[in-house]
């Protein structure tokens, strides 16, 4: 692709998240020019890995009022105003909840089409965007068919995070007032869940329950299980839905999307809802005792069986092999 991409690169705990990562390596995929934009007052500490990633220049807002404000409306602003001045031809930006909240007002702000649920994306003259659309019961390509930049709104891992060896990218700062309006709302505390094992997103194997698991406290045998593997546990939509658990184990169209080597799924049947959301495992194997449940067409290992007789017997394997 000939032009300019973007990639707003959200910066948490001091470094970029791993979708902008992401992003920036499915940009050097594009060709063209790939460029980052960033609001954090260590964003210019941050753009060495952002340089890294394939960014050759980095835009950066260091005020220090981005570290306790919400960062859609003044990062949106801004965006807006470079944007305008650069016209860059399409904005990658991770569906995360800052992601949706700076896609949502840009696109106001400078009169742009939003493709959102972004599964990949591709520029063979035309720029498009597959994503998940109707609770992810269809995958569908979309073209954008205007002018002025194309934002597009893409999930966590939908593409594998990979360093292009680039040196350091050029530094621009940005020089953007924030509106008053924006002050009006700041964050006053903030807390990370406490995990003894790997986060959901990352564990190399994931073991999800669902409805099958028939009791919220059976899912203390996922837990078993991944205590065993050092993994992680997640959760269909419907048990979530239910209270069985929190919404922070979803994995799916609405959660999270995971892409661990082995993903085990207890008692899911199998609905693209869910499945949008794992399928790019590398290994998947499935529980459940209805033989023609969708799952069993993306599982490797298909297993049919009552998954509360199967996981009693693979925690006693798992513990003997440990030994």
């Amino acid at each position: 692709m000939a032009g300019t991409t973007w990639v707003f690169a959200e910066i948490v705990d001091g470094k970029p998240v791993a979708v902008t990562l992401e992003l920036l390596t499915k940009a050097r995929s594009l060709g063209g020019t790939v460029e980052a934009v960033a609001f954090s007052p260590v964003a210019e500490a941050a753009a060495a890995t952002l340089g890294e990633y394939g960014a050759t220049t980095v835009y950066a807002g260091t005020d220090p009022a981005y570290a306790e404000l919400l960062l859609g409306g003044p990062a949106a602003d801004a965006l807006a105003k470079l944007a305008q001045e650069h016209s860059p031809d399409l904005i990658l930006i991770g569906a995360t909840y800052t992601g949706r909240d700076v896609a949502g007002r840009l696109a106001a702000l400078i009169d742009a089409p939003v493709i959102a649920n972004g599964l990949d994306v591709a520029a063979n003259g035309d720029i498009t965007v597959q994503s998940a659309i109707f609770g992810a019961t269809q995958v569908v390509q979309t073209k954008f068919d205007s002018s002025g930049p194309k934002v597009a709104l893409i999930r966590a891992k939908s593409f594998a995070a990979e360093p292009g060896g680039g040196g350091a990218p050029k530094l621009v700062k940005i020089d953007a007032p924030i509106d008053e309006k924006h002050r009006a709302a700041k964050m006053v505390e903030s807390k990370a869940d406490t995990a003894t094992g790997p986060k959901l997103e990352e564990a190399a194997v994931v073991i999800s329950g669902g409805r099958g698991l028939q009791d919220p406290k059976n899912f203390d045998l996922l837990h078993q299980v991944a205590d065993l593997v050092h993994g992680a546990v997640g959760a269909s939509r419907a048990v979530v839905d239910a209270g069985w658990v929190p919404y922070a184990m979803q994995v799916g169209q609405t959660g999270k999307t995971v892409k661990p080597t082995v993903y085990i799924a207890c008692g899911i049947s199998g609905a693209m809802q869910h499945t949008v959301g794992m399928k790019g495992s590398k290994n998947i194997v499935a529980i459940n005792k209805d033989a023609d449940a969708p799952i069993f067409k993306l599982a490797d290992l298909g297993i049919v069986g009552d998954t509360l007789k199967i996981l009693p017997q693979l925690i006693d394997e798992l513990k003997a092999r440990k030994g």
